[in-house]
């Protein structure tokens, strides 16, 4: 490698937790540890990362826990709940990143850095809540839980129902510049869970705000903002796909953005699962040709960096 390439890295749900083991810190930390492995390997391949996390079931869970506990004591706010998530997931990869960097013998510091991002009060997203966190339900479940509880329950790209929040497009990171000096010396994890939400107040305080920011976008938002070259996605397959879990199903391994788009608008993309992938690569690479982002899985990373597997979007 003749540069040093930046490239910003979000995880989504299979790189935090298996669905095959129990819900509990322990697996979620065992999980992280396998995917650390290849974040270490981009790492010592000379590329200069930063991680972004999702938090969907983690904050579902924690929010529940929360109000179940009500009668004993206070529940928490949803921004809390938010901050909490990115904490305790921050910490984990921590753990598991520095014990698979140091098994490489390269010594770099790991931090978390709690991250707010701005959005606006006056997002359409409020008005139709379409973010799914949490637990995957019956639709029996579901519409007890709607009765009960006031939640707005969706069917989740065929894999069950779960509860929709708001999520607010991400305006403005308000740690950007602390994650900016830090770059250079330190492998940052950022923006967790989409980032915490908050309004800016004419006084110049701000506020949190209940909904989960899309970590595909917040990680967007990173990208553009420290001028990265690469934003990657990964997620539970190896590569985007046309006509999915249909008899043509056909997989991607290089498209445009005018093909994106084409796509986008035939319907092929999930809007609780692949969709906001798509949209957030779109975003990064439109109008820059230096740029590129990849989706694929975490075992294929490095494959990807290299051209060789994963879906790589390019401007054209």
């Amino acid at each position: 490698m003749n540069r040093i390439i930046k490239v910003v890295i979000a995880l989504g749900g299979n790189a935090l937790e298996d669905k095959g083991m129990p819900a509990t810190a322990e697996s979620q930390l065992k999980v992280i540890k396998e995917t650390c492995e290849y974040l270490a390997e981009i790492s010592c391949a000379g590329y200069e990362i930063a991680i972004v996390h999702g938090n969907g079931p983690q904050i579902g869970r924690l929010i529940l826990a929360s109000e179940t506990a009500k009668n004993v004591t206070p529940p928490l706010p949803f921004d809390v709940c938010g901050a909490m998530t990115q904490g305790y997931i921050g910490y984990h990869i921590q753990q598991g990143l520095k014990y698979a960097l140091a098994k490489k013998k390269r010594m770099l510091p790991v931090v978390t850095v709690i991250t707010q991002v701005v959005v606006n009060k006056g997002d359409p997203a409020f008005k139709k809540p379409t973010k799914p966190i949490g637990l995957f339900y019956t639709e029996r479940e579901a519409k007890k839980l709607e009765q009960e509880k006031g939640y707005i329950m969706k069917e989740d790209a065929g894999r069950g129902w779960r509860r929709v929040v708001p999520s607010p497009l991400p305006e403005k990171i308000v740690e950007v510049n602390t994650i900016k000096r830090l770059w250079n010396s330190t492998i940052v994890i950022a923006c967790g869970g989409g980032g915490v939400p908050i309004i800016e107040k004419k006084d110049g305080s701000v506020e949190g705000i209940a909904a989960v920011i899309d970590k595909d976008l917040a990680a967007e938002k990173l990208a553009e903002d420290i001028d990265a070259d690469i934003l990657m996605i990964l997620t539970e397959v190896e590569r985007v796909s046309i006509n999915f879990k249909k008899p043509n199903q056909q997989e991607l391994s290089f498209i445009t953005v005018a093909e994106a788009e084409k796509y986008t608008e035939e319907g092929h993309f999930a809007p609780g699962s692949m969709l906001p992938k798509i949209i957030a690569s779109t975003k990064f690479v439109e109008n820059h040709t230096e740029r590129k982002a990849i989706i694929t899985s975490p075992y294929k990373s490095m494959d990807a960096l290299n051209g060789l597997a994963g879906t790589i979007i390019k401007y054209k």
